[in-house]
């Protein structure tokens, strides 16, 4: 039986559309996760606060856990599950894999998508401007260094540079 307090909606999300029904005051988070089975967005702090939670909207890092879903409807929305093209991970995971970036990992589908966002559009920022940029996304397992390295690593192999950890990056100084 349908609940007639629901909404039908069809989101277009990593390139492709999803109909689902929902309750109008559940986030886009929810959505994502109980409705639409893509369980890489975490639930985090659920106040904004933490950045587990961030997708991109039409290009843009927001924090799901604070948007609603119903205004993602006719937008694109994109997941880290979005990120990699077919079985080819996105230079970013690459990097933090090849940096061992992420700790227990739940920060990492935030960070990434705060991240790509950034080098999409700033191919080549400064460390401050990486600092900046993951401001919000809280990491409680690293001290941030290997995740500032990886972003650079990944922009730089974006920009076709052969670019290849330092032993230092990988195993520490």
């Amino acid at each position: 039986m349908s609940d007639p307090d629901k909404v039908l909606a069809t989101f277009v999300v990593n390139g492709e559309p999803h109909q689902c029904a929902f309750l109008p005051h559940k986030t886009l988070l929810e959505v994502l996760r109980e409705e639409l089975d893509l369980c890489g967005t975490k639930h985090g702090c659920e106040l904004g606060e933490c950045g587990a939670c961030t997708v991109q909207i039409d290009g843009l890092p927001v924090l799901s856990c604070l948007y609603l879903a119903v205004d993602a409807v006719g937008k694109q929305v994109r997941t880290v599950e979005g990120l990699a093209n077919g079985p080819t991970l996105h230079p970013l995971q690459d990097a933090f894999a090849d940096l061992g970036a992420a700790q227990c990992g739940y920060c990492t589908p935030g960070v990434l998508m705060t991240a790509e966002a950034l080098i999409r559009d700033n191919p080549s920022p400064s460390r401050d401007e990486v600092k900046k940029c993951l401001a919000g996304n809280l990491c409680r397992c690293t001290g941030y260094i290997k995740i500032f390295e990886a972003v650079e690593l990944a922009a730089a192999r974006m920009r076709g540079e052969d670019k290849q950890p330092s032993k230092e990056s990988i195993y520490g100084s």
